[in-house]
């Protein structure tokens, strides 16, 4: 892939991409390894808001994702919206992000 083709590649794509390479490097492992280890990756390296379109974007449909993506991800760590971490720490979420916490 040239430099430019990646440029242009849109995140969620790119979050593909990253998910399903590293589903590639656990296929040599046992099923079951190989379904912890792509879980504990993402859970160790991804931040929040990329777990978080991660779901979101598996929610759309799986068709794109390494079959080991989607068996691992109910092992990953979902994380909470923006408006339920306001909540937790007691204050009042913005409106913008209790609307996007409703999508």
């Amino acid at each position: 892939m040239s430099h430019d083709e990646e440029h242009i590649m849109s995140t969620s794509e790119k979050l593909v991409r990253m998910a399903n390479q590293i589903a590639d490097f656990f296929h040599s492992k046992p099923r079951e390894e190989g379904i912890a280890g792509v879980a504990e990756h993402i859970n160790k390296f991804w931040e929040p808001r990329m777990r978080r379109q991660l779901f979101e974007m598996l929610e759309g449909g799986t068709e794109n994702f390494n079959e080991l993506v989607v068996a691992a991800s109910a092992k990953i760590k979902r994380p909470i919206t923006p408006a339920e971490a306001d909540l937790k720490l007691g204050l009042k979420p913005f409106p913008a992000d209790v609307a996007a916490s409703q999508k």
